[in-house]
């Protein structure tokens, strides 16, 4: 049986396949951002929801990627956490081949 790593670069080495998944790096990202928000301030999902007036299963799909956040959401996370937001536009890093 194959261990998922091997399994990853196989898929990850069809140029269309590794094109999707460069192409949901930012939603990785997001999602990893308001993770790590939530556990620097010391938050369960549910103690998160809770400050923002929502539910937790709301935050586990941001948290799961399956929900994408507006700019509000994001706000009301950093001001939930108590953590300032910083968003950035930064040019595009090109592979070698």
């Amino acid at each position: 049986m194959k261990k998922f790593a091997e399994f990853k670069k196989e898929l990850l080495a069809d140029s269309e396949v590794r094109a999707e998944y460069d192409g949901l790096e930012a939603e990785f990202q997001i999602a990893q951002a308001i993770i790590s928000a939530r556990a620097k301030a010391r938050l369960s999902q549910a103690g998160l929801a809770a400050l923002m007036n929502t539910k937790q299963p709301a935050i586990a799909r941001l948290e799961s990627g399956k929900s994408r956040p507006t700019l509000a959401t994001l706000q009301a996370i950093a001001t939930a956490t108590g953590q300032p937001i910083t968003l950035r536009i930064e040019p595009k890093v090109r592979r070698a081949s």
